[in-house]
């Protein structure tokens, strides 16, 4: 689904969301989902079927500069992306939705619900913590070298070298798929360092306790217990601040597809049913 947005009164441009293979529905219950750093909507491939084929409607853009499909430079602040997906949110008619998120994602999906809070229904916040800091080291590598921080990241990412063969099925390689996915998205922008932009905005984003104040939903945290990204132990406050319940997988910090069931099942339970 492509969709025309714009934030402030600046521009308009095109936007890629994937709907879950099915005709997107803006009537309630809407399910969102927001991806992370360098990734893009497939990692949301299963969710999203799943949510859409189950009578919801679902949205799991892709953010600016993180698609072939779409237009758009990359936004360098966890509030510039928040304002976006509002603004995408508010093109597509979605008067109430669920807000999910992953990693950076998760960040803006604090955001956007703080900011819209009359909209927000429910917020999930997956591979959290606050505050999301990016080593000095990691982030001068990437200006030296992304790929090699890009395969730093991609081991840090991982608990393990293979799931159980459940979704996306036999054959399939974590490390190498993951890596794949972020080199795609690095080489594509001639214009910027991705890495560095999506890693600096993680790294300065200082809101977050203050914008739970402003939300009014339920709020589900769910974290890895084996992740070395975002360590458990740094979302606890703000599941504190949120009255969240929080919930721990055996996973690193791919959860999507280390523990794709587990997160599936952990979802379900998390969102009310229509």
């Amino acid at each position: 689904m492509k969709l025309q947005v714009a934030v402030a009164g600046g521009l308009a441009h095109e936007a890629y969301a994937y709907t879950g293979g099915k005709p997107f529905d803006p009537n309630p219950p809407c399910v969102v989902f927001v991806h992370g750093a360098l990734h893009d909507h497939s990692i949301w491939t299963l969710l999203a079927r799943w949510y859409a084929n189950h009578g919801y409607g679902v949205l799991a853009p892709d953010l600016p500069g993180h698609s072939n499909r779409g237009d758009g430079t990359p936004l360098a602040t966890v509030e510039a992306i928040a304002d976006w997906l509002n603004a995408l949110l508010d093109a597509a008619n979605v008067a109430s939705a669920a807000i999910v998120g992953l990693s950076m994602g998760s960040l803006v999906a604090l955001e956007a619900a703080a900011r819209r809070p009359e909209r927000t229904r429910h917020l999930v916040m997956m591979g959290t913590a606050y505050p999301m800091t990016v080593s000095p080291a990691l982030l001068d590598a990437a200006r030296r070298d992304p790929l090699a921080a890009i395969d730093s990241v991609n081991a840090f990412s991982h608990s393990t070298i293979a799931a159980k063969p459940a979704f996306p099925g036999p054959g399939s390689w974590l490390h190498g798929g993951n890596r794949v996915l972020m080199r795609r998205l690095q080489a594509a922008r001639d214009d910027t360092n991705l890495f560095v932009t999506d890693f600096e905005a993680c790294n300065r984003y200082r809101g977050a306790l203050e914008a739970a104040t402003r939300v009014r939903c339920p709020a589900t945290v769910i974290v890895g217990k084996s992740d070395q990204m975002t360590l458990p132990a740094q979302a606890i406050d703000l599941a504190a601040a949120l009255k969240a319940r929080v919930v721990t997988l055996p996973s690193g910090h791919s959860l999507t597809s280390e523990v794709p069931d587990l997160l599936l099942g952990a979802l379900i339970e998390a969102l009310p049913r229509r």
